[in-house]
């Protein structure tokens, strides 16, 4: 996916725009499975605080992160347009669903290549691995991520295991 949105794979690429605060976020339509209202979502306990709860999406027990508190934006205020993002992320060659939680989903916008840059590099300090690129727009960019650089291995190990422990106890 990273080569296809910095423009090493072709003309264009497709994303899924959507809302955190204040800001524009963009995922490849590619990793995108489904966009889901956001409906009632089963507490984990011992899970990181930026997981909402799981849900069950057609017989799956599918965890679900809430981006902005993940990012260190605040906490997603559940309102009429806050969404669940359906995604597969692929984790030590296997594939994985989640849901993240966005505050509303914009549209689907074709980038061309030349107006996406790469993540900026802003000191050491700074990790910006998840970031696949940042498109131009009229209104300002869309951060594109790279879904499979947005969570560790670790992570998504802990969380999709106690996940799924609860379901089966439930």
């Amino acid at each position: 996916m990273e080569e296809k949105i910095n423009g090493k794979g072709g003309a264009s690429s497709q994303v899924l725009t959507f809302k955190l605060a204040d800001e524009v976020y963009g995922v490849d339509i590619m990793s995108v499975r489904e966009v889901l209202d956001f409906s009632s979502v089963t507490k984990v306990p011992h899970t990181p605080d930026f997981m909402v709860g799981v849900i069950n999406l057609r017989g799956n027990v599918v965890p679900v992160v809430d981006l902005k508190k993940k990012f260190r934006l605040g906490d997603t205020v559940r309102t009429v347009n806050t969404c669940i993002i359906i995604v597969e992320v692929e984790v030590d060659g296997d594939s994985t669903v989640l849901g993240a939680l966005a505050d509303s989903v914009q549209e689907v916008v074709e980038f061309e290549h030349e107006t996406i840059e790469d993540a900026p590099k802003i000191g050491t300090q700074l990790n910006t691995a998840f970031i696949a690129g940042m498109a131009k727009r009229e209104t300002g960019f869309v951060i594109i991520l790279n879904v499979n650089a947005v969570f560790s291995m670790n992570e998504i190990g802990s969380y999709t295991v106690a996940a799924t422990e609860t379901a089966v106890e439930s």
